[in-house]
C-alpha cells in the first residue's frame, strides 16, 4: 500500500481488494485535487511499485459520494460482503484483502 501514502492528496480509510478490482473508501485532503487526478495518480504509482507484471486498470474509475456517516458503514458492509456474493469465502471476515489505512473522520 506503500502508492497510496505516496498518494496523499486523498486518504484511504477501509479498502477491500478483489480479483478484478479494489473498493476504497477515501476522503480528500487536497480539495484541489480531484477523484480522477487522484485515481490516475495512484494507478501510475502502483505501476511504477509493481512493475511490467503489475495488472492494467480500466482507464476510468467509478466512484460514488456518501455524504452522512451512517452510509458509510452500511456501504462498508455491503461492499465487504462482495467476496462472499462472488463465493470466494464464507464470511466477509475470512477475506485477506481488506483492511483500513486511515481512519476518515465525520
Amino acid at each position: 500500500m506503500s502508492a497510496f501514502r505516496e498518494a496523499n492528496a486523498w486518504l484511504v480509510g477501509s479498502y477491500i481488494v478483489m480479483p478484478d478490482h479494489i473498493h476504497q473508501f477515501c476522503a480528500p485532503t487536497d480539495v484541489e485535487c480531484t477523484m480522477e487526478k487522484w485515481i490516475s495518480y495512484w494507478k501510475r504509482c502502483f505501476r511504477r511499485i509493481g512493475g511490467p507484471q503489475m495488472p492494467r486498470f480500466q482507464s476510468r474509475g467509478f466512484h460514488h459520494r456518501l455524504r452522512r456517516e451512517e452510509n458509510y458503514q452500511e456501504k462498508w458492509e455491503y461492499v465487504r460482503a462482495n467476496p462472499v456474493r462472488a463465493g470466494l469465502v464464507n464470511k466477509p471476515e475470512d477475506w485477506p484483502f481488506q483492511g483500513t489505512l486511515n481512519e476518515l473522520p465525520w
